[in-house]
C-alpha cells in the first residue's frame, strides 16, 4: 500500500514540475503552437489506451501478440510456441470521437468502444484529456464450470480519463484514472468494482524511435490475490502507414480489464511476455 501512495505522489509530482524542470533544459517551445500534435504515436502505449485518436473518417486495424513466457526457455521456444492474438478495428467518427470493435483469444473476448478527445494540449491549456469506454463480453465462460452461469455475468465495463503532456519535443507523460466492473470474479474476496491508476510515457530516441514505459497500479486488489500489477516497457517503429511497438510485459491480456485485473507474471522470477502490436490506416 505504501508503494502504490508513493507511486501516486510522484505521478503527480511528475506532471506537476516536470515541465519547469525539462523546458528549462531542452531549447524548446512547444506552447507557441495552437495545439499540440505527436503526444503519442500508437494508440495504445503499450497495453493501454493513449490519448491519440484515429482522424475523421480514418480506420485503423491493430493486430496485437502476446507471447507466452519466456521463464521456460527453450521448452516452449522463449514463449513463441504460445501466443494470443487481439483482433482491434477503430474508425473515426469525427476528429474528436472514435469507435472500435475487438476480439481477444484469450477468453476470448468480445469488447465494443468509444474514444473521445474532450480538450487538447495548447497555449491555452497543459493537457490533452480524452475519455474511454467499453463493454465487454467474456464467452470463454462456461456453464460446465459455472452451472448458473447467466449472460449478464460475461459481461464487464471499462471507464477511462486519459490525461496527457508533451512536455517536450521528446517526452510525453500521460495519467489514467481508471474505473473497471466486472460481473463476475473468480476470488470471492474480490470487489466486481474495481479502480487502477495507470502511468505511461514516450520518450523519443529518434525520427522514428521512441521507447515507451508503462504501469498500472491496482488500488482496490484483494488481499489475497495472486494477480500483479502490470508494468512494460517496449519501443515504437514508424514506417509510412504503420506502426510497430515492440514490448516486454508482465501480462499476456490486452483488454484494459483483464490487463489490471489479472496479470500473473512476475518480473522479479523472469516471468514476462514478449509481444507485439502492428497498426495499419487505411
Amino acid at each position: 500500500m505504501k508503494f502504490k501512495l508513493l507511486f501516486i505522489v510522484f505521478c503527480f509530482c511528475v506532471f506537476s514540475f516536470a515541465q519547469d524542470d525539462l523546458v528549462s533544459e531542452i531549447d524548446v517551445d512547444i506552447s507557441l503552437s495552437t495545439e499540440v500534435s505527436s503526444v503519442f504515436k500508437g494508440l495504445k502505449i503499450i497495453n493501454f489506451e493513449s490519448t491519440k485518436l484515429v482522424a475523421k473518417g480514418g480506420f485503423y486495424f491493430v493486430v496485437s501478440h502476446r507471447f507466452g513466457s519466456v521463464k521456460n526457455g527453450f521448452k516452449n521456444f522463449f514463449g513463441l510456441d504460445e501466443a494470443v492474438t487481439h483482433l482491434n478495428f477503430i474508425y473515426g467518427l469525427s476528429e474528436n470521437i472514435n469507435i472500435s470493435a475487438s476480439r481477444s483469444s484469450n477468453q476470448k473476448i468480445y469488447e465494443l468502444g468509444s474514444k473521445f478527445r474532450l480538450i487538447n494540449q495548447s497555449q491555452n491549456f497543459p493537457f490533452t484529456v480524452v475519455g474511454y469506454t467499453s463493454v465487454l463480453a467474456n464467452t470463454a465462460l462456461s456453464t460446465d464450470n459455472l452451472p448458473k452461469l447467466e449472460f449478464s455475468h460475461r459481461l464487464s465495463y471499462v471507464a477511462q480519463l486519459l490525461i496527457s503532456r508533451k512536455i517536450s519535443e521528446k517526452l510525453s507523460l500521460q495519467l489514467s484514472p481508471t474505473f473497471f466492473h466486472d460481473n463476475y470474479v473468480a476470488n470471492n474476496n474480490q470487489e466486481n468494482s474495481q479502480y487502477a491508476l495507470v502511468f505511461g510515457s514516450r520518450y523519443k530516441l529518434g525520427k522514428r524511435w521512441s521507447f515507451n514505459f508503462e504501469y498500472g497500479a491496482h488500488l482496490n486488489r484483494a488481499k489475497n490475490s495472486l494477480y500483479k500489477n502490470p508494468l512494460s516497457v517496449g519501443f515504437d517503429l514508424e514506417t509510412g502507414g504503420h506502426v510497430f511497438q515492440l514490448h516486454f510485459t508482465n501480462s499476456q491480456f490486452m483488454n484494459t480489464n483483464t490487463t489490471l485485473g489479472n496479470s500473473t507474471g512476475d518480473w522479479t522470477d523472469g516471468d514476462f511476455y514478449f509481444g507485439f502490436n502492428i497498426s495499419r490506416s487505411f
